[in-house]
């Protein structure tokens, strides 16, 4: 299985991807949200719906940057480094701002599941944090001369969706005293910014080392 990443590179991504999916942001302000104003059941499909829309960044960052390695290797770099600068941008800002948890309860007449899911969809392809950061994240894991750079990149993509759905989930049916107790802890939501931080700055020493050899 040629797709599939090492070992070391798989457990890697998997703590960042892990990170990525407890840290409080956007998706999960809108699943408590909706989980909040119409029922667990809506915000489930909300879930369903943002991770759709990450399959779709998935499909083309892969066939994309494998494009774009095939045009120009030395251009597959740039962006690469480019993406570390990105990252280590954000580590800089959960320091400097931290993450942000603002839900209130909203009341209103139920949607339907396919509103619901549509919602997660196109909330999650039209934010353009997203695409960057998954055009950015994704490449950090893969290298210009892997004949199996595509196929590792729409595993990659894939095995970002199993990590953090389950963890959207959890937060949906934990939404009534979750959101509370997030905004409540302040020490803890403080502990995940400098987790955060030191992660993506790993990864970001961690290329700009390798480019410079």
């Amino acid at each position: 299985m040629d797709f599939v990443p090492s070992l070391p590179t798989l457990l890697a991504f998997a703590a960042a991807s892990l990170l990525l999916a407890a840290t409080p942001g956007p998706d999960m302000t809108l699943s408590i949200s909706r989980s909040l104003a119409q029922g667990r059941k809506a915000a489930l499909f909300v879930v369903l719906g943002t991770g759709l829309g990450i399959v779709v960044h998935t499909m083309l960052v892969a066939f994309g940057i494998s494009a774009l390695i095939t045009a120009s290797p030395t251009a597959f770099l740039v962006l690469k480094t480019g993406g570390a600068a990105y990252l280590f941008w954000l580590a800089v800002q959960a320091i400097r701002h931290g993450s942000t948890l603002s839900v209130k309860k909203i009341d209103g007449a139920k949607g339907t599941a396919v509103s619901n899911v549509a919602t997660g969809f196109w909330v999650n392809i039209l934010n353009p944090k997203v695409v960057i950061f998954f055009m950015t994240f994704l490449p950090q894991f893969v290298s210009a001369n892997d004949p199996s750079v595509t196929g590792k990149l729409l595993f990659l993509g894939f095995f970002f969706i199993v990590i953090g759905m389950p963890v959207n989930a959890m937060v949906v049916l934990a939404a009534d005293w979750l959101a509370a107790w997030l905004q409540n802890n302040k020490r803890f939501m403080r502990a995940l910014d400098f987790s955060f931080a030191g992660v993506f700055s790993v990864f970001a020493v961690k290329i700009f080392l390798t480019q410079a050899r």
